[in-house]
Parts: C-alpha cells; sequence; structure tokens
C-alpha cells in the first residue's frame, strides 16, 4: 500500500481532530471559569453560614420584646419608687441642716 494515498487523508483527519479540540477548548474553557466561581461562592455561602450560626447563638442570650417590655415596666416601677424616696428625704435634709447650722453657731459662741 502506497502512504502518498494516505497522507492527504491522514492530514485532513489530523486537521479535524485539532479544529475539533480548539473548538472544544474553546467552549469548555468559560466552564472553568464559571466552576471556579462557583467555588469561590461556595466557601463564601459556608463563610456567611458559619457567621449567621454565630450571630443565632449570640442572639439566644438577648432578652426578647416582652421581657425587654418588663424591664422597661419595671426600670418605670423604681424610678418612681426613687422620686418618692427623694420627696420624703427632703425635709429630713432640711432638718440636718438647720441643725448643722445651729451647732455651727453654737461652736462660734
Amino acid at each position: 500500500m502506497d502512504l502518498q494515498i494516505l497522507m492527504p487523508w491522514i492530514a485532513a483527519a489530523l486537521s479535524i481532530s485539532s479544529l475539533l479540540s480548539n473548538i472544544y477548548t474553546v467552549f469548555t474553557s468559560p466552564s472553568r471559569k464559571n466552576a471556579a466561581d462557583v467555588a469561590k461562592l461556595y466557601s463564601d455561602l459556608a463563610k456567611h453560614d458559619r457567621r449567621i450560626q454565630f450571630l443565632e447563638g449570640e442572639m439566644k442570650h438577648l432578652p426578647d420584646r416582652d421581657s425587654t417590655h418588663r424591664m422597661e415596666l419595671a426600670m418605670e416601677k423604681i424610678n418612681g419608687r426613687l422620686d418618692t424616696l427623694n420627696e420624703t428625704l427632703k425635709p429630713i435634709k432640711a432638718t440636718n441642716e438647720r441643725l448643722n447650722e445651729l451647732l455651727v453657731e453654737q461652736a462660734k459662741k
């Protein structure tokens, strides 16, 4: 068998396989880039998931809306009692100031 007859067919087959290989590379290179992007997105998603889990764990220790409202009411009640106590102590303060003035005057004599 003469190789001269097969040479054009072999050259054509190699050219076609090279062309198909180039076409495959052109069409699959974006998918490789996309695969890298998807891998990065999964990594970011895992990081965000850990952060959300941490925040959820920290929020369990915080009071809810009802307990915050109860604390506000209790603080208002305490403020009212402190105001009452302050008014109750004003006459005692005035008496002590008068006694102090009297003692200072007696000490001067």
